[in-house]
């Protein structure tokens, strides 16, 4: 039996149950550990419900992550 390859750590992917986008920083089990995109509290999230993201989707997620900040003031 081969087994899929693991999502490689660093890669961004979203999350479909939650519609989130996330970096893959491990693997824990059977579940990918992602962290939003701007830091934060980790959430696991089973690698059959994530797919990858484009560059264009990735600048924009970061964009709007960086927007909700400066309105929030929160230095960045």
């Amino acid at each position: 039996m081969i087994s899929e390859p693991a999502t490689p750590v660093g890669t961004a992917v979203r999350d479909t149950v939650r519609d989130r986008i996330g970096l893959v920083v491990g693997h824990q089990g059977p579940y990918l550990q992602l962290r939003p995109l701007s830091g934060g509290r980790e959430w696991d999230v089973d690698p059959a419900r994530v797919e990858p993201v484009g560059s264009e989707e990735l600048l924009r997620a970061r964009v709007a992550e960086a927007n909700a900040r400066s309105r929030q003031g929160s230095p960045g």
